[in-house]
């Protein structure tokens, strides 16, 4: 007698089930908010449609940066040396600029070490998911104080950090960084579809996610905890993000909802909880980052967008065609037109 199966498994527009986007076993530390970021990434990417083997992954160094591997298995990886992913990714994203590049890095790895790499990437703009997940401890080395640790928050033995915080946020919305946003690792109403538009826009996304560290950084007192940040959130958005694919009809039950095109015509639907805030208006961006912090308060949604930046590929002018897939002769110019760019300098 014929057995009849179960449903078949929900796919995707690329005809793709959410499976398909997954990686390996984690091997975080059980409750660890990186695993919870890995899963929204995972999401967003299946609503969008991305193909998997169409994106390159990009890491640093630091409990972060082993996370690409938890996600998009199928996509090309690279984890480079502490610090210096931005570098590695902005040579790939020229090399194959059509390819979806998608960075994971920590507090430690973008605002120490990697600073300088960071400011630059975000000044060249190119076509990048930027994910830092932000616990202000270095996990992996036992929980040393990171750059974005604040003054008032002790670690468990009971010590402060002497120097003030970066705010990578205030930082990526002053040196002109095309998509600002922040979320909670928890809280994937949130930072799925913030991820979703992030994927979808044509220039730099940085999403500073709070992302608490259970063995070194969750106690009360710290302020990239649960317990903190369920305490003084300031949800500024809720948003959902309508890919250019699907129509949908999206209700929402109270605030006014600001619709922001992207530039492949998908559309991020943001629902005003607070006040009216344009996240359009770079100076409104800056003084509502600094009002919140004044207060302790974590500010999360989309803090910045700023739509029609010119972004790396297009400000060199690379065209449709990835340079990894020109022919030679275009690649490697003949010895006579470098001997005329020699005899140029004399």
């Amino acid at each position: 007698m014929a057995t009849t199966g179960g449903a078949a498994p929900k796919t995707n527009r690329l005809g793709l089930t959410k499976k398909e986007y997954g990686g390996v076993v984690s091997t975080m530390c059980k409750g660890c908010g990186h695993d919870r970021t890995s899963e929204a990434i995972i999401e967003a990417a299946y609503r969008n449609g991305v193909d998997p083997k169409e994106v390159i992954k990009m890491s640093g160094i630091g409990c972060s940066s082993k996370t690409p591997a938890y996600f998009l298995g199928s996509a090309f990886g690279f984890n480079g040396t502490h610090g210096r992913m931005p570098s590695f990714a902005t040579g790939a994203h020229m090399a194959n600029h059509v390819m979806l590049p998608i960075g994971v890095s920590g507090d430690g790895d973008t605002a120490s070490i990697g600073m300088g790499q960071f400011v630059h990437m975000i000044r060249r703009n190119p076509n990048f998911t930027y994910v830092v997940e932000n616990n202000g401890v270095y996990g992996l080395t036992k929980g040393q104080f990171s750059a974005t640790a604040d003054k008032d928050s002790p670690n468990k033995r009971g010590l402060h950090p002497t120097e003030q915080p970066i705010d990578l946020c205030a930082l990526a919305v002053q040196l002109g960084c095309s998509f600002v946003a922040r979320s909670f690792s928890g809280d994937k109403k949130q930072l799925i579809p913030i991820l979703q538009a992030a994927l979808a826009h044509e220039g730099m996304s940085f999403i500073d996610v709070i992302s608490p560290c259970v063995t070194f950084n969750n106690h009360d007192s710290s302020t990239k905890s649960y317990t903190y940040h369920k305490e003084h959130e300031v949800h500024f958005h809720d948003p959902s993000f309508v890919p250019h694919f699907e129509h949908i009809d999206v209700e929402y039950e109270e605030g006014t909802t600001t619709e922001v095109t992207l530039h492949d015509g998908s559309r991020l639907l943001l629902t005003k909880l607070e006040n009216a805030f344009d996240p359009t208006d770079r100076q409104k961006a800056l003084a509502t980052l600094e009002t919140t912090r004044a207060k302790n308060e974590i500010l999360t949604g989309l803090i910045h967008f700023a739509p029609g930046t010119p972004t790396l590929a297009q400000t060199l002018g690379l065209g449709d065609q990835a340079i990894a897939d020109r022919p030679d002769d275009e690649l490697r110019p003949p010895a006579s037109f470098l001997d005329n760019v020699l005899g140029a300098y004399g």
